[in-house]
């Protein structure tokens, strides 16, 4: 183990020497990415169709958040394992017929330690079958846009029909980064995974990188013969979160040495100025026959730019477009758009702004009192 973070260590020190073309040597397929932005720094053949292996993990820890964010499941519900389940081969955390586990503990195991059975036991969960879930796995590909992927199963043991490409891979990374919590499963290097019978089983994070690379917290390595190693990482320094994605590396080693090429590319050639934040309020809009005579205004999501380290500071102006507001608004409502311009009013990004509140229509009590105190007070309605 010494002599592997070693190995790393001597690669972090020196791979920021390596030129932009040679990032990916080793790989057949790969990305890089910064996230906030969806800016693609590097890529190499990353629209070629290959076997994804158990980086198809990535779509399916996607769904079992979505549905868990949605209300539909819980982290706490309990998942009873089936003889399905239990029986699939490959990476597996060694799950029993019968068996009880919470969510969380699936999760766990399929975001650590990459069990195929985990995978198949919440497949059924979510869709009551790996056949409607898998189903699922591909409308969610349609859409977000994915038009070279396609699933046949939810853990990516070899199947013909199943592929997709570094390109889409960080599409569905991306998606999956935005449910933040997945990241603390991503991130663990090792945990336990306490058994029905008392007994517990070490998890280990296929993802080496987790505690060789700082900055590190996600997401999916993937093998099988077919595919070869592959790997979808994720790593934050300061403000800026990159995502790459390795696809067919002859070995475990040169998919990590591609990995590290482009993590160090990225985060030594550019940085991210953030503009605005979500928290950050724009001032306030009147609210036309509300409970509420005024709310806050706030942008969807952080208005970032990503500029190389060698590139002058500018100033930025900004357009804010607020559509007439009535009520009732439900909280989170599309109301408008806030534009960035350069000096010259160029636009260089459009971003929603929304509300946070929920905003009741007002009754006919509350117009009436407000008619009353404006006609006796001055009061605006």
């Amino acid at each position: 183990m010494k002599k592997i973070g070693f190995l790393f260590l001597l690669g972090i020190l020196f791979i920021g020497r390596v030129q932009a073309e040679e990032l990916a040597f080793n790989s057949e397929s790969a990305l890089l990415m910064e996230v906030s932005t969806g800016k693609v720094l590097y890529e190499k053949n990353a629209d070629k169709k290959l076997a994804p292996a158990s980086m198809t993990k990535v779509m399916s820890m996607l769904l079992i958040m979505e549905a868990i964010d949605s209300g539909r499941l819980s982290f706490d519900d309990e998942v009873i394992i089936s003889d399905n389940a239990s029986s699939m081969g490959g990476s597996q955390i060694f799950l029993q017929t019968g068996e009880k586990y919470k969510v969380h503990e699936l999760l766990k195991g399929i975001a650590i330690a990459s069990g195929n059975d985990a995978v198949v036991a919440m497949a059924e969960k979510v869709s009551g079958s790996v056949s409607a879930f898998v189903n699922a796995m591909n409308e969610k590909a349609k859409d977000l846009g994915l038009k070279n992927t396609h699933f046949d199963n939810p853990h990516g043991l070899e199947s013909e029909n199943h592929y997709t490409t570094a390109r889409d891979m960080s599409i569905m990374a991306k998606e999956l980064l935005k449910h933040e919590r997945i990241l603390e499963y991503t991130s663990l290097y090792e945990d336990y995974l306490k058994k029905p019978d008392g007994s517990s089983i070490w998890l280990v994070n296929t993802n080496r990188l987790v505690r060789f690379y700082e900055g590190v917290d996600g997401l999916k390595t993937g093998f099988t013969n077919q595919a070869g190693y592959c790997i979808t990482t994720t790593a934050k320094k300061g403000n800026m979160r990159l995502l790459s994605v390795v696809m067919n590396a002859e070995t475990s080693d040169l998919r990590s040495k591609d990995t590290v090429n482009m993590l160090n590319y990225g985060f030594n050639t550019y940085n991210l100025d953030i503009l605005k934040t979500k928290e950050q309020d724009l001032g306030e809009i009147k609210i036309e026959k509300g409970q509420l005579l005024s709310t806050k205004l706030y942008v969807e999501e952080d208005i970032t730019i990503l500029k190389k380290v060698t590139d002058t500071k500018e100033e930025y102006d900004y357009n804010l477009i607020v559509n007439p507001i009535k009520a009732p608004v439900a909280s989170g409502t599309v109301v408008g758009t806030l534009e960035v311009l350069d000096k010259e009013g160029n636009i260089l990004k459009e971003v929603n702004v929304v509300t946070k509140e929920e905003i009741k229509k007002a009754s006919l009590w509350n117009l009436g009192n407000r008619l009353f105190k404006a006609l006796t007070s001055g009061i605006p309605i």
